[in-house]
């Protein structure tokens, strides 16, 4: 298959989902008729087209995008389930990507998720992303996460 050895990379940033205001990066498409009264927001889902950048300034340099869905997926807890691609367009993985499916537990310190597969540099990815939140604004919704991802690819 042409497969060079495989190598452990670790990326870091930060990931900006804006749900409020003018210009929001992820916005919410569906939800149970039961969604606004569950104290965990069960059954709603919300699209994203997050930026990822280098540093938690929203000025800082664009490195890529999280594109994808999350949705709420307990009634006892915060518990997303997270459905994204990291899309790199800056650097020496511009044009690849990273795919992740898995839960996110927000209000846990650190959350840990599924690397299932890639693209580009990152065909036949697999391993892991930390997140841990930034910066939560509780009146907005907005969030700033950092990000610690560590993948062994080829």
């Amino acid at each position: 298959m042409g497969l060079k050895k495989e190598k452990l990379s670790h990326l870091h940033f930060y990931f900006h989902d804006i749900v409020d205001g003018s210009n929001p990066t992820a916005i919410r498409v569906a939800a149970a008729p039961t969604t606004d009264s569950s104290p965990t927001g069960f059954g709603f889902v919300a699209m994203m087209d997050d930026p990822l950048t280098e540093g938690p300034e929203p000025t800082s340099k664009l490195l890529g995008k999280a594109q994808g869905f999350y949705a709420s997926a307990s009634q006892t807890e915060v518990g997303l389930l997270m459905v994204l691609n990291f899309v790199f367009m800056e650097g020496k993985y511009n044009g690849s990507t990273l795919s992740v499916l898995g839960r996110n537990k927000v209000f846990s310190e650190v959350r840990e998720m599924p690397i299932v597969g890639g693209s580009g540099l990152f065909r036949f990815a697999r391993g892991y992303a930390q997140a841990k939140t930034h910066i939560f604004n509780l009146t907005s919704g907005d969030a700033i996460v950092q990000y610690n991802v560590y993948v062994i690819h080829y």
